[in-house]
């Protein structure tokens, strides 16, 4: 050794707030829920530098590939108030699935993207596991992932979720709205809750009334809402993924149209895929919407318009159909277990607002 070089302790990466060891555990401990949403058409399994799926071309005909990407957004500051970690995952699953449903396509393979300041392994693995369980039930294989600890970038505790998903739809099969005409009715589907958006104002309510209360936020989020159930479990409740029944629903034949119904709520979403010069009138009696919602608006102080293009307010995705056919999908919605209700019409509109709401 140079006699001019002072000694010095080695640093170790794990010096530094990065555990290799941590993290080839957390691989370890997730095999088995990666295992259970394996598909056939997948090559590879966890470990590798990419993973393999070979589509079946005896199956599909002329093959489009669709794909979504999202995340969970700031409900993952909910999560870790209440020190839940284990349905987040599924709303990331939901929320690229159901994106993608809305074209017709049938999602084949998913991805994750775990990043955080210090990684907890059994937080991590419960996460991860909410994603296994997502793509269980959308029928989609969880084909890799990646997990980022990046301290100096995220506090400790801190993380944050994001997905990919890759479906295929028939060329004929495809939905882009093209086929939707004046007099379509619009069908809603349930939601769970809030599922995964609007949550930036959704905390800044739980905050004021803590605050009104002089309470802490997560004693208000423990407080019952609706029987048995808490604030926060209603919040946390996961975003239903929708991808089994409707596929059902479109083999039978009769929508036209799917909108997921997410950020910009019924307002903006349903219009994406309806043609330039047509509208839509909602029917906002048409459905109940769960008590999630009515607490919000009166704690919130929010308006009607603020909560309709901020929130699902009770309906998750929307089919469009015409009126012949709406009954007959209505009693198929309910046999697949979703509950369905007719909330209004797509009519002709040049001019103004082409979304209205009837009373």
């Amino acid at each position: 050794m140079n006699s001019h070089t002072p000694e010095t302790t080695g640093l170790s990466y794990r010096d530094a707030g990065v555990d290799i060891d941590a993290g080839d555990a957390l691989v370890e401990r997730i095999k088995p829920a990666v295992a259970r949403t394996r598909r056939p058409e997948v090559l590879t399994g966890l470990g590798g530098f990419g993973a393999l799926f070979a589509l079946d071309l005896q199956r599909w005909r002329e093959p489009l590939l669709v794909s979504g990407t999202d995340g969970v957004g700031t409900k993952l500051l909910l999560a870790r108030q209440l020190e839940r970690h284990d349905t987040v995952g599924v709303d990331l699953v939901a929320m690229c699935v159901n994106d993608i449903l809305t074209c017709g396509a049938e999602p084949l393979f998913f991805l994750d993207y775990f990043a955080t300041g210090r990684l907890r392994v059994e937080e991590a693995q419960a996460v991860i596991e909410g994603i296994a369980e997502g793509c269980r039930l959308a029928g989609c294989a969880l084909i890799g992932g990646e997990t980022a600890e990046m301290p100096g970038m995220y506090a400790d505790g801190d993380y944050d979720l994001a997905g990919f998903a890759v479906g295929a739809v028939e060329r004929s099969a495809l939905l882009d709205g093209s086929r939707v005409r004046a007099g379509h009715r619009v069908l809603g589907l349930a939601s769970s809750g809030p599922h995964s958006n609007g949550y930036s104002l959704i905390r800044k309510v739980v905050e004021r009334v803590a605050a009104t209360a002089g309470a802490d936020p997560r004693h208000t989020l423990q407080q019952p809402l609706q029987g048995d159930q808490t604030l926060g479990e209603a919040l946390l409740a996961p975003t239903t993924i929708y991808v089994k029944p409707v596929l059902a629903l479109l083999q039978a034949g009769g929508i036209d149209g799917l909108a997921h119904i997410t950020g910009g709520g019924l307002t903006e979403n349903i219009v994406r895929v309806v043609p330039d010069g047509l509208g839509l009138d909602i029917d906002t009696g048409a459905w109940r919407r769960p008590a999630v919602f009515d607490w919000l608006q009166t704690q919130g102080g929010i308006a009607d318009g603020e909560m309709l293009r901020t929130f699902n307010c009770g309906i998750g995705m929307v089919m469009l159909v015409p009126a012949a056919d709406a009954g007959r999908v209505l009693a198929l919605a309910q046999e697949q277990g979703l509950e369905g209700r007719d909330i209004g019409a797509v009519v002709a509109r040049e001019r103004g607002a082409r979304v209205r709401y009837l009373p």
